[in-house]
């Protein structure tokens, strides 16, 4: 009888675990630098109130779902809140939720991860249970941390979670030998990528691909965020009337160049409200480094061989997104997705780990992460 009932709790916190997930992903790609998270509060298997936080600088989920639960005028005390994440137990922009929850009179609380966070990390938990509240943690905790994997590094590193994002033709191929590339992949492979963009704070490519291929790089439509695009240019010899320089209220370019390169250009692009950033050294530590500053959490390498090539080879990429069409190009100059790594044996080549396959219309796409 006990064994039962541990399953049957078991499943009802993993049931309610999963819906502050879903509730988390509805801010998906809005909430840098801070995570996705959602709240549930339950009595008696009733929802009372539930809430996610929207983006930086707005109330964190719990104080959505504790709102929301006052306004039923139930006694919380026998309420159980969900939450994916630990309550934060610190002042930054809004009041610590630790103290939200416990002057709510909640007598129960559910921890989908522990926060990463140097400001939290298992304090909001212990000042919960310190206040007498029931604690339960732990709970659907691989979906809560892959949830919020490109936060859990930039905390621990200071540095963008980076997904290296690339097409190519069965035989390894990105383009033809004349450089022609539309399109590798069909459109329903082509709208996961857009949705893989709307849950990203940038996107990063190169002068290359902005001259051979003048991307957009938006969500088309699949999403109300549009990542900022990052161009990175060592030579600044970019086309004045490239798709990218097109700037709207929620499509943002920035380019990164050398200081003393093309000052017309620049010129140019400034006043077309494109931000340029010179630099004296345009690696991709330097990029990361710039984007972290800026709070992102998630950013897309949707580049050129060399370029993926140099951001794999200084470690900012911890994630691969390959999408693979059945067809074939051929030749020897035909360009490939990722340029020289200096690796002369098989036995030093990079294994993708944790690798995943899914047929996406007649095409395949690989996932995995990077050791």
């Amino acid at each position: 009888m006990a064994e039962t009932a541990d399953k049957e709790l078991t499943n009802l916190h993993d049931r309610w675990m999963q819906r502050c997930i879903d509730l988390a992903l509805q801010a998906r790609g809005r909430t840098a630098p801070n995570p996705m998270v959602g709240s549930v509060i339950v009595k008696n298997g009733r929802v009372l109130g539930e809430g996610f936080h929207p983006q930086a600088g707005q109330p964190h989920a719990e104080v959505f779902a504790i709102r929301a639960a006052q306004q039923t005028g139930e006694d919380l005390q026998d309420a159980t809140l969900y939450v994916n994440l630990e309550p934060c137990n610190h002042h930054g922009r809004t009041p610590p939720c630790s103290e939200a929850i416990i002057q709510a009179g909640i007598g129960e609380v559910v921890i989908g991860a522990i926060d990463p966070d140097p400001r939290v990390a298992g304090t909001g938990r212990d000042r919960l249970r310190a206040a007498g509240l029931k604690v339960t943690t732990g709970v659907l905790v691989e979906a809560c941390l892959e949830l919020n994997e490109a936060f859990f590094h930039r905390v621990r590193t200071n540095l963008p979670f980076g997904i290296f994002k690339y097409a190519m033709t069965l035989d390894g191929k990105i383009a033809t030998t004349s450089g022609h590339s539309y399109w590798i992949t069909g459109a329903e492979a082509r709208r996961v990528v857009h949705d893989l963009r709307g849950g990203c704070d940038a996107i990063i490519t190169g002068g290359n691909t902005v001259r051979l291929d003048n991307p957009h790089l938006t969500t088309h439509g699949t999403s109300l965020h549009c990542p900022l695009r990052v161009v990175v240019s060592a030579s600044c010899d970019l086309p004045e009337t490239a798709n990218l320089w097109h700037i709207t209220e929620s499509e943002k370019t920035l380019l990164i160049v050398p200081p003393d390169r093309h000052p017309q250009l620049k010129q140019k692009l400034r006043d077309r409200q494109v931000e340029v950033l010179e630099l004296d050294i345009l690696s991709p530590e330097v990029v990361m480094q710039e984007l972290g500053k800026r709070g992102c959490n998630t950013v897309l390498w949707e580049c050129g061989g060399r370029l993926g090539a140099a951001a794999i080879k200084a470690k900012m990429v911890q994630k691969i997104y390959a999408f693979i069409a059945p067809k074939l190009i051929g030749g020897f100059t035909a360009p490939s997705p990722i340029d020289d790594l200096d690796l002369t044996l098989m036995t030093e080549a990079i294994a993708i780990e944790r690798s995943q396959l899914q047929q996406i219309g007649t095409d395949f796409l690989i996932t995995g992460y990077l050791p």
